[in-house]
């Protein structure tokens, strides 16, 4: 089983925040999950982003991939050390 942190969309019509989340990479985008990792609000300025980094590290230790976007969220809330080109 794959599994992957990513972006579940919450929120209503254009005004969306987006759950952090661990799921199986065949489940649908706003389907199951396996685990809550936080919360993301784009709409804020800045925007505002809670994780817990903990939780976080474990997942990713374990072998779950994330997303682009939700790699760029773990960057920002320092769950994970950016990467230098």
């Amino acid at each position: 089983m794959a599994v992957k942190i990513r972006l579940t969309r919450m929120g209503d019509k254009k005004a969306p925040f987006y759950r952090v989340v661990v799921a199986d990479s065949r489940s649908p985008r706003d389907g199951k999950y396996i685990d809550l990792l936080g919360t993301y609000n784009p709409l804020t300025n800045p925007a505002e982003i809670k994780i817990d980094n903990e939780k976080a590290a474990k997942w990713l230790k374990n072998g779950a991939t994330p997303t682009e976007t939700a790699k760029s969220v773990l960057v920002k809330s320092g769950a994970i050390q950016p990467e230098n080109k």
